[in-house]
C-alpha cells in the first residue's frame, strides 16, 4: 500500500491531529432504546475509519463501543405497546424484551446491531453500561462526582446557561422501591461505603449503593468519566453534543477540572436523512435500520456510504433509485481498486459480486435458482461460488419488494403479449430487420445486441426510441424496461429469436 499521505482522506486528517504516542482509544457508543439505523452507524462507522487510519500510521488505537444500555426508558414510543408504561423510568437493561427471546429490552436492539458491525468489518470492544456501573467499575469516578457536586453545578450553570436546582446532584439512585432512575434529593454521601441516602420522588427514602450499579451519574458527568475511565483520546459525536453550550462544552470543562483528564479530539457528524422524510428518528418511526439496509445492500457499500462523505455534511439517504446509484458508484470505484475510498470500504471477505443492476435484471427473468444461474451464465458470470450468488439475488429480491419503485419492476410475459398485433407495417419491418441483425451476430453479447438497435433503426427509416419500445413491447408488454442489451443477453439467445420470430411472423407469412 502506498504511503498514506500521498492519498489524504479525512479519517487521515484526523488520525494525523492525534497528538501524542499513549496508547489510543477511540470510543463510540448509542442508547440502544429503539431499532438502532444507519443513522446511528455513521458515529460507529466514523469511528472504525478513524481507528483504522490511526493503526496505518503506526499508532497504538483501541476501537471501543460503550453500549448506554443502563440509560431509562425516557416514554413509551410509537412501536412499544401501552403496557410499557410501567417501566418508563427504569434502566433499559431491565425491562423485559418486546419479543421475549432476547435478555432484555437494551439487548432486544443492541444483538442484531452487533451482528451488523461484525459485517460491516468493524470489530471494537464492547462495553455494557450497566455492567461496568454493576461491577464497581465506576465507583472511584462516582465518589469523586458527588465530591465535586458544587463545581460541577457551576460549571454546568456557567457554560450552558441553564439553571439548576439548589438540590441538584449529578448521580441519580435507582430507588428500591419505584424502580426509577430519577433526580432524587441526595440528603447524605458516605464516599467510604459508596453511598447515598436519598429521597425518591416517589415519596421513598432509601441508601443506594453506587459501587452495585444502584445507580448513574447524569449524562453530561457520566460523558467526560468515560474519559477519564478509558483513557478516550478520540470521540465521534453527533452535532447535537456540539452546539455551544452543549455536553461537549461542559463535559470538557468538567473533565479538566473534576476528573483531571483531557478530553478527546472531537469528530463531529451530521445527521443521514431518509429521503422526503428528514432526519432519522427510531421514536419517530423514520428510520432504515441496519439490519434492513444490509438485507439489501451489500456491507461495503454501506460503508462507502459513510466514507465518501466527510462528516460534517449531511447524507441523504434514498434507498430506492439512489441505492442503484449509489451501488454502481462503488462498483466503479472497486472496479479501479485503488484510491484511499476503496481501501477504507473494501472487506477482504467478500467475494467478487454481480453489478446490483444487472441482478435486478435477472432475478426478474428467472423464475428459480436454476433459471438465476443459467441467465448469469449466458451473460458471461463465473457462477461457481452459489451461496455468495443466491445472497446476491436475495438481497435484490428484498429491494425490489420493499423500496424499488415501479419503474424497474417488469415480468417477462409468457406468451407475446397481444399488443404486437397492432404494430404498423414500419414498426414490424424494423423488428424484422432487427431479428435479422441478431440473427447474424457472431457472438451474443450484451453490448452488440445493445448496439444494434442504433445501427438497424436508422437503415429502416425508424427512430431508435421507437425501436426500443417495440422491442421491449414483445418481451414485457410494455415500452420501457430494463437495459436491452444486458436484458437480451440474460434471456438468452434462443428465447429471444423465437419470441422476435414470432412477433413478425404476420408480416413474414
Amino acid at each position: 500500500m502506498n504511503s498514506v499521505s500521498e492519498r489524504i482522506h479525512w479519517a487521515d486528517v484526523v488520525a494525523s491531529s492525534v497528538k501524542g504516542d499513549t496508547p489510543h482509544r477511540v470510543a463510540t457508543g448509542i442508547t440502544p432504546s429503539g431499532p438502532i439505523h444507519i443513522g446511528n452507524m455513521r458515529e460507529v462507522l466514523t469511528g472504525d475509519l478513524v481507528y483504522k487510519a490511526m493503526v496505518e500510521r503506526g499508532l497504538s488505537a483501541e476501537l471501543l463501543y460503550i453500549a448506554d444500555d443502563f440509560d431509562p426508558l425516557r416514554k413509551v414510543y410509537p412501536f412499544l405497546p401501552e403496557s410499557y408504561a410501567e417501566w418508563v423510568g427504569k434502566p433499559i437493561s431491565d425491562i423485559p424484551c418486546p419479543c421475549g427471546e432476547h435478555r432484555s429490552y437494551a439487548d432486544h436492539f443492541l444483538t442484531p446491531f452487533l451482528s451488523a458491525l461484525s459485517e460491516l468489518d468493524i470489530s471494537p470492544r464492547v462495553y455494557l453500561s450497566s455492567e461496568l456501573y454493576r461491577s464497581g467499575a465506576y465507583t472511584k469516578e462516582i465518589a469523586t462526582a458527588i465530591g465535586h457536586t458544587g463545581e460541577i453545578r457551576h460549571i454546568l450553570e456557567r457554560v450552558s446557561g441553564r439553571t439548576l436546582p439548589p438540590d441538584w446532584a449529578p448521580f441519580y439512585p435507582v430507588c428500591s422501591v419505584c424502580g426509577k432512575l430519577s433526580a432524587a434529593r441526595i440528603l447524605e454521601h458516605d464516599a467510604a461505603r459508596s453511598t447515598v441516602r436519598y429521597h425518591c420522588a416517589c415519596g421513598n427514602e432509601g441508601t443506594a449503593d453506587y459501587s452495585r450499579g444502584e445507580g448513574k451519574l447524569v449524562w453530561r458527568v457520566d460523558w467526560p468519566m468515560r474519559w477519564a475511565h478509558f483513557g478516550i483520546t478520540v470521540e465521534p459525536f453527533g452535532k447535537d453534543h456540539a452546539t455551544a453550550g452543549g455536553s461537549y462544552d461542559t463535559g470538557k470543562e468538567i473533565a479538566r477540572r473534576v476528573f483531571r483528564c483531557e478530553p478527546p479530539y472531537p469528530v463531529i457528524y451530521e445527521w443521514i436523512s431518509l429521503k422526503g422524510k428528514g432526519a432519522m428518528h427510531s421514536s419517530k418511526g423514520v428510520a432504515v435500520t441496519i439490519t434492513e439496509m444490509l438485507e439489501i445492500v451489500p456491507p461495503d457499500v454501506l460503508r462507502y456510504l459513510i466514507v465518501r462523505a466527510r462528516p460534517e455534511r449531511t447524507i441523504d439517504f434514498d434507498p430506492g433509485m439512489g441505492l442503484i446509484t449509489l451501488i454502481d458508484e462503488y462498483d466503479r470505484v472497486s472496479h479501479e481498486a485503488a484510491g484511499r475510498e476503496y481501501e477504507l470500504s473494501r472487506i477482504a471477505s467478500i467475494p467478487t459480486r454481480i453489478p446490483f443492476r444487472h441482478m435486478v435484471t435477472v432475478v426478474q427473468i428467472a423464475h428459480d435458482d436454476r433459471g438465476l444461474f443459467s441467465c448469469l451464465s449466458r451473460s458471461g458470470y463465473d457462477v461457481s461460488n452459489a451461496p455468495n450468488i443466491l445472497r446476491q439475488a436475495e438481497r435484490v429480491r428484498v429491494w425490489l419488494r420493499k423500496y424499488a419503485p415501479d419503474t424497474v419492476k417488469f415480468s417477462v410475459k409468457e406468451k407475446l403479449p397481444p399488443h404486437l398485433k397492432d404494430l404498423s407495417e414500419d414498426d414490424t419491418r424494423a423488428l424484422s430487420s432487427y431479428l435479422e441483425f441478431l440473427k447474424a451476430l457472431p457472438a451474443w453479447s450484451a453490448e452488440a445486441i445493445h448496439n444494434g438497435v442504433y445501427e438497424v433503426a436508422p437503415r429502416c427509416g425508424t427512430d431508435a426510441k421507437r425501436l426500443f419500445e417495440i422491442i421491449y413491447l414483445a418481451f414485457l408488454g410494455q415500452v420501457r424496461g430494463p437495459r436491452l442489451g444486458w436484458f437480451l443477453e440474460a434471456l438468452g439467445k434462443e428465447f429471444v429469436l423465437g419470441r422476435l420470430s414470432e412477433a413478425v411472423s404476420p408480416c413474414v407469412l
